[in-house]
């Protein structure tokens, strides 16, 4: 299981430039484009500014797309080049193989975001309110998207269904989780739908991590958000279990 998740990081620290400091550089674009514009305009939490808001919904959306790319991309190449074979006959359990891939897309989640709160230190130093629900909501949902990118890897025949869960599910998903905007500014049909979306409960919860406020209760998000960790995993490790499109 070590060995497998040391091969799974030494993997994308090999082309770090293309996994750590890419996504980076986008939250920095972001930050030029929206704390320029909106900034002096905008304020979503009394005595909060509007780039102090932003800041932690970009670092989370980084995390959780690059948590997902990371084992959607490694699993879905090593059964494209026939090498999975490999990891199938080793003497691993289905379990260990979760907590190695899961474990390794954690980890490049978390740096992403590390890497993302330095650069946006150049716009605002956010001060930080909770060490423990900040770690824990970055943690749980970088576990949450590495089990989703497991999972379509898995299920996925050629990369343009990889790329399809990521553009029309993934994407979307993140987009419209107040990343950039908090629910309560919506009309009330829309804030109904958007507690149906579980990456809006990472985005907040993460946020109070930072800044000590959040639209809902933060017990309540990180109740969710440990929920969908345990269906997603035990979906992931029955479809391991099961040899789904892995030992055919």
């Amino acid at each position: 299981m070590y060995i497998l998740f040391s091969k799974e990081v030494w993997r994308f620290l090999k082309v770090t430039i293309q996994t750590i400091i890419t996504p980076v550089v986008t939250v920095l674009l972001y930050l030029l484009v929206f704390s320029s514009v909106l900034s002096e305009h905008v304020e979503v939490y009394k005595g909060v500014s509007y780039t102090a808001f932003l800041i932690p919904g970009l670092i989370m959306m980084s995390v959780l797309q690059n948590s997902f790319a990371n084992n959607s991309s490694s699993i879905f190449q090593s059964k494209l080049n026939g090498n999975i074979v490999f990891m199938l006959l080793a003497p691993i359990s289905d379990f260990e193989m979760y907590i190695a891939y899961t474990g390794a897309a954690t980890l490049r989640g978390v740096l992403v975001g590390i890497g993302a709160w330095v650069i946006s230190s150049l716009f605002v130093v956010l001060p930080v309110h909770s060490f423990f629900y900040l770690t824990a909501f970055a943690v749980i949902g970088s576990a949450i998207l590495g089990s989703l990118g497991m999972i379509s890897s898995i299920c996925a025949d050629k990369w343009d269904h990889i790329a399809a869960f990521q553009n029309f599910v993934i994407m979307p998903l993140s987009f419209l989780s107040g990343a950039f905007y908090s629910i309560n500014i919506l009309p009330d049909f829309w804030q109904k739908v958007s507690l149906f979306n579980p990456f809006f409960y990472m985005i907040d919860g993460f946020r109070y991590g930072f800044l000590g406020v959040s639209d809902i209760s933060v017990m309540y998000s990180l109740s969710v958000v440990i929920f969908f960790f345990v269906v997603v995993s035990i979906i992931c490790l029955w479809i391991l279990k099961s040899g789904y499109k892995l030992r055919d």
